[in-house]
């Protein structure tokens, strides 16, 4: 039950608050059923725009979507009358998104639904107003429609596995050109999205799901949208039994798919996650009162694999079917960690145990026999660590690294430039991994011995561990550590 059928309300948890509210620049613009097509154009030319929205008159909830090439493939060429009601010519079956939805969020329900403009609703479920692709893209490139065009099309498992192969290729042509890595991450988790979404619509053919609300998600990298080109699967499945005693019987209907799910994404280049960290384990594949029951248990005890669970289930995000599961069980997640400080304060004494490689007397300590930086365990890692604990403390549903530690420093009061420094310098350390996978290093993606690495680069990768070691000093001060 993940497809939704009138208004196809892509709902889901709030990744950072106000992302789609910020481009609207103008009042919605909306005419009601009854209004002629002749009306709804004259409303175009008086606000300035090329596209109106239809709404019910009641509630203001939106029915349908009319652009002006609407009424000239739909009305002037084949030569009808423009005093028509517009809703005989509407397009009908929305998709809309709520007004507190992320970028991402808004993005890959264009790219899914073949898009050009996304309805947003208020917190009533009214029409909130509009945004385009233009709004929601600086730029285009490396033929990212084609890319989209060839996932969605893909039919066939061999098909969606070579849009995959095509998506990587492309992605290391963004990294070799200089792109960012906040963008290029960004980029790849669009598409892979999307690759998943199609891995599960082609799952779904093949299997007859219960008729109950699911929803696939995604953990760790794939939940903070900060996946590399060199990544497994982490992910499970959620999904809502309509009493409890249907739970075992709903699992064990849900695992053959989930495990073709788990196929397909391998087939794909998805490596199957060697801790089993995947929907098609039995322990990964939970009722929402399982999961609950399951973060629960692990802030209870706080053991050694609890915390390291937690860096690994706390980042998550939902793929597929009903997010408004997803939003729930974060929702609740982040309420029961916010109120057990104890919990967060083994988490952070975890955290510390490692400390980014800076010397006294040479710059960089590296491994003895190797010498080489392990540049996720010892960078990327640490700004994570901190930015997810600081974000369960001040339930800050943001997924993203950099989105957690904005948050943070907005509510503790740090100053802009030190926020942009952290963010800056996490991502610096990720460009410096995506670069390390686009070269095939033998010796590991993420290692790198910094004598391979310019005088510049050696800098500013210095400069990236202080800013680690400060945030973790931050931490360290707040727990008293």
């Amino acid at each position: 039950m993940g497809r939704p059928a009138d208004i196809a309300l892509e709902q889901g948890g709030t990744l950072r608050q106000g992302d789609l509210a910020g481009l609207l620049r103008r009042s919605p613009v909306s005419v009601q059923p009854e209004a002629s097509v002749r009306d709804a154009l004259g409303r175009m030319k008086d606000e300035r725009v090329g596209t109106v929205v239809i709404t019910e008159p009641v509630r203001g909830l939106p029915l349908g979507i009319l652009t002006r090439q609407d009424v000239i493939d739909r009305v002037v060429l084949p030569g009808g009358g423009l005093d028509v009601p517009v809703a005989g010519v509407m397009t009908g079956g929305v998709v809309a998104l709520p007004l507190t939805s992320s970028a991402h969020q808004a993005r890959l329900a264009l790219a899914r639904h073949d898009l050009r403009h996304l309805i947003l609703l208020d917190a009533a479920g009214g029409f909130a107003g509009v945004v385009s692709r233009n709004d929601l893209y600086a730029s285009r490139s490396l033929g990212t429609d084609d890319l989209v065009e060839a996932i969605r099309g893909a039919g066939s498992p061999d098909a969606l596995a070579a849009a995959a192969g095509r998506v990587r290729e492309a992605a290391r042509v963004m990294v070799a050109r200089g792109e960012g890595a906040a963008q290029v991450c960004e980029w790849i988790a669009i598409l892979n999205d999307l690759v998943v979404q199609v891995a599960i619509d082609l799952a779904e053919l093949e299997s007859e799901l219960p008729l109950v609300r699911w929803c696939w998600l995604g953990f760790g990298s794939e939940g903070r949208l900060e996946q590399t080109l060199d990544t497994d699967q982490d992910n499970g499945l959620l999904f809502l039994p309509e009493d409890k005693a249907d739970t075992e019987a709903l699992r064990a209907r849900f695992l053959p798919f989930a495990r073709r799910v788990n196929a397909l994404l391998d087939q794909c280049g998805f490596p199957l996650c060697k801790g089993g960290v995947m929907a098609g384990n039995p322990a990964w594949c939970l009722s929402l009162a399982e999961w609950r029951g399951q973060f629960a248990s692990w802030m209870c005890s706080a053991s050694p694999s609890d915390l390291l669970n937690a860096t690994i289930f706390f980042d998550l995000r939902a793929l597929c079917g009903d997010a408004g599961l997803a939003a729930a069980l974060q929702e609740w997640l982040l309420g029961a960690a916010g109120d057990n400080p104890l919990f967060l304060r083994f988490m952070a004494a975890n955290s510390l145990q490692a400390g980014p490689p800076l010397g006294r007397i040479r710059d960089f300590v590296v491994d003895r026999e190797s010498g080489q930086l392990d540049l996720k365990r010892d960078g990327s890692r640490l700004f994570v660590d901190v930015a997810r604990i600081h974000a369960l403390a001040l339930r800050v549903a943001d997924t993203s690294t950099a989105g957690r530690l904005r948050a943070a420093g907005a509510v503790f009061g740090w100053p802009e430039h030190e926020v942009s420094a952290c963010t800056e310098a996490f991502a610096f350390i990720q460009q410096l991994r995506l670069r390390r996978q686009v070269a095939g290093a033998q010796e590991g993606s993420n290692r790198v011995s910094p004598d391979a690495l310019s005088e510049l680069e050696r800098a500013f990768l210095k400069e990236s561990f202080r800013q680690a070691r400060r945030l973790q000093q931050k931490l360290q001060l707040r727990y008293q550590l």
